[in-house]
């Protein structure tokens, strides 16, 4: 049977669904709706509990308007004013933030909305840009569907090829990371053991890799939660696994529950790989952790 897709009615439609689906789909914590300061008013206020940082969330039906000149503004909107940023969250949450328990750099915009223009979606194509789109769309039976638009690959840093003094501000704060600057924390071994690992990842199905500040994370493509990340050091790779204990099977007793008290995820455990030998059996336990995760 077709499933046709419907029209969302406004913005605030499409804001209503996507703040009820925050933790589902983006695996952010809801702060605040219609947040304004300095003339700017934030549709949705996030935070990323995994990189400690702030993400703004933009709803459109318009299709004028510019990627790159809106998400850069509220980027500054934040980095000029965190301590209005941080007082909204603390009064929006039991639990207190201090300003030394914030990434800053790991600010992002992310825009929704039904559609974008081909001229939007080629405005993101620049490397580590702090700025996603994400197409919406909704079905019948309440099926709605989140689509985030990939960039094209490219080397090229959006600081080298404009004159915009406002941009180039923005992005001396607002850091991304990429795979290479994960290699570049490693040793030829470390890389060679990277590589064959990654390889035998892929071939697991629909992954997708994303480069967080600390690591190098792989997902089952439109899943929020990482199903192992990779931690980069001279003489080893520490990697960290979902997946309860009752789940796995690990007869060399590799993987350690990490301690509640970190305040990480759940039935999240973490093992070293220093040899090419022991790759194997990584797989094996990596292969159990992509199977829970891809089936939850």
């Amino acid at each position: 049977m077709e499933v046709k897709e419907k029209n969302f009615l406004t913005e605030r439609d499409i804001q209503k669904i996507t703040e009820v689906n925050l933790a589902e789909v983006f695996g952010l914590q809801h702060v605040c709706s219609e947040f304004s300061l300095n003339s700017l008013r934030i549709d949705t206020l996030c935070f990323d509990q995994e990189n400690k940082s702030f993400v703004i969330i933009e709803y459109k039906k318009d299709r004028s308007f510019s990627v790159i000149d809106q998400g850069f503004s509220y980027l500054a909107l934040m980095l000029n004013n965190k301590a209005e940023f941080l007082v909204e969250y603390n009064e929006k949450n039991s639990k207190k933030l201090r300003r030394e328990n914030i990434d800053w750099s790991q600010t992002r915009v992310i825009f929704v909305a039904p559609f974008f223009t081909t001229h939007q979606k080629a405005a993101i194509n620049f490397r580590n840009l702090p700025i996603e789109l994400w197409e919406i769309k909704f079905y019948g039976s309440d099926l709605i569907e989140y689509k985030k638009i990939e960039p094209l690959e490219t080397s090229e840093k959006i600081e080298a090829i404009t004159g915009n003094k406002f941009i180039r501000e923005v992005t001396k704060e607002v850091k991304t990371y990429d795979l290479e600057t994960h290699l570049k924390r490693g040793s030829e071994k470390t890389r060679s053991i990277f590589k064959e690992l990654k390889e035998k990842i892929l071939e697991l199905g629909n992954i997708t890799e994303n480069c967080k500040q600390g690591y190098i994370g792989y997902r089952v493509k439109d899943r929020k939660n990482n199903f192992i990340t990779i931690h980069f050091y001279k003489n080893k790779l520490d990697l960290y696994i979902l997946i309860p204990n009752n789940k796995l099977n690990d007869p060399k007793k590799w993987a350690k529950n990490i301690p509640k008290s970190f305040g990480w995820a759940k039935n999240l455990k973490f093992f070293t790989i220093s040899l090419e030998k022991d790759i194997l059996y990584t797989m094996e336990l990596v292969k159990q952790s992509f199977e829970f995760n891809k089936n939850r």
